[in-house]
């Protein structure tokens, strides 16, 4: 159990410092909102990757 435990706690961080540098960079509102939407989707689909739905 702790090993998918583990590799969801970093995808979540992994998602969140992503996120994070994504707001820091010097790039109009718009693009920054299309890179958001691209990496939570990625990261929704590696936690279900980890949840062994696909």
């Amino acid at each position: 159990m702790e090993g998918p435990l583990i590799g969801i706690l970093i995808t979540i961080l992994v998602i969140f410092l992503v996120l994070y540098l994504i707001g820091m960079l010097p790039i109009d509102g718009r693009a920054k909102q299309i890179i958001r939407i691209i990496v939570i989707i990625i990261g929704i689909i590696s936690l279900l990757k980890y949840l062994a739905v696909f």
